[in-house]
């Protein structure tokens, strides 16, 4: 494995933690939408709360990650797609400050207005917020940005079919992954009630979005002949292992087995993350760039690989010592 290979491999990684955890933390503002009326949805919006408040903010180190090593180690992927993409970009980061602005507001809100404004400011951010992240990671799949600064249309390289295909699968994941996520928290804080309200919407949007992934497969196969031709190619085992590990999931939903569970609705996101760059590999920018001539120079290969390994050892012990600490079971509140 060349540096390049590797220093690829761990932005994917980072890629795909970014999208198993923070990608929950979206789906959790997605069901706040739906929790009801403030009365009726105290319950959920309470476990959301204490699910993801001590780690948000952490779960964006992942989009930090991906984001730096992009810059330092293949400038010309990061400078084509920030320059053709900087509308959904913007949005994307407008979303990100809006959702955590909210979320710190309404904690601190008592007044009624107060919760309803800052409570739909939250939910809408993590709706939008995914679907545009979506709507880049499809715009870049199916080849709609060139190399170069700006070469690609601004409009055009994300209101696409595959774009909008990529932004609704993306709400979708969030969802799926937040609601199984929350079946296992509420049983833990011996919240019964709010674990069948979360399973019952596991098992819908894991329905929802094998739809929309099941549509998707014609989609991208008019849309992005090329992407498909990968994805029934070297990708298809690693299709058929998130396909298997979504029905694995439902099967686990439905028998409330929710630790394992979360283990194969993760299983099944990763390999829809995975089974991107492999189906275009060893593309980054359809139909041209490929991962050896837009990487950087060896040097910064080299000492980019040596930093983040380090800093992963400093990282990743400290997240996992996070989320035990705020895993553990706290007195269940009153209804």
């Amino acid at each position: 494995m060349t540096a390049a290979q590797a220093v690829l491999a761990l932005a994917w990684a980072g890629v795909m933690m970014y999208a198993l955890l923070g990608g929950a933390d979206f789906g959790g503002g997605f069901w706040d939408t739906l929790a009801g009326s403030p009365r009726r949805g105290y319950g959920q919006r309470r476990l959301i709360e204490h699910a993801i408040g001590p780690v948000w903010e952490a779960n964006h180190v992942w989009l930090i990650f991906v984001l730096v090593i992009f810059w330092t180690c293949f400038p010309i992927v990061f400078a084509s797609v920030a320059s053709t993409m900087y509308i959904p970009l913007t949005l994307v980061a407008f979303g990100i400050i809006a959702r955590g602005a909210a979320f710190a507001f309404r904690k601190a809100s008592t007044e009624l207005w107060q919760l309803r404004l800052f409570g739909g400011a939250f939910a809408l951010s993590s709706v939008v917020t995914p679907f545009f992240l979506g709507a880049i990671a499809g715009g870049v799949a199916s080849g709609r940005v060139p190399a170069g600064l700006a070469k690609g249309d601004i409009v055009g390289s994300w209101v696409n079919p595959t774009s909008f295909l990529g932004g609704v699968l993306a709400i979708g994941t969030t969802a799926y992954l937040a609601a199984v996520y929350l079946t296992a928290d509420a049983r833990r804080e011996g919240r019964r009630d709010l674990a069948e309200a979360f399973r019952h919407r596991g098992i819908i949007a894991a329905v929802v979005t094998g739809v929309i992934v099941i549509g998707g497969i014609f989609v991208i196969r008019q849309d992005a002949p090329r992407l498909y031709s990968g994805l029934i190619g070297r990708a298809l085992p690693i299709v058929v292992l998130s396909a298997v590990a979504g029905i694995v999931s439902l099967a686990l939903l439905a028998a409330r087995r929710y630790a394992l569970a979360r283990v194969t609705a993760a299983l099944a996101v990763a390999a829809v993350i995975w089974g991107w760059p492999v189906a275009q590999y060893p593309l980054l920018l359809p139909p041209h760039v490929t991962v050896m001539n837009a990487a950087a120079q060896a040097t910064v290969l080299r000492t980019t690989l040596a930093s983040v390994l380090i800093g992963l050892v400093l990282l990743v012990p400290s997240l996992v010592w996070l989320f035990t600490l705020f895993q553990r079971s706290r007195h269940a509140e009153p209804d």
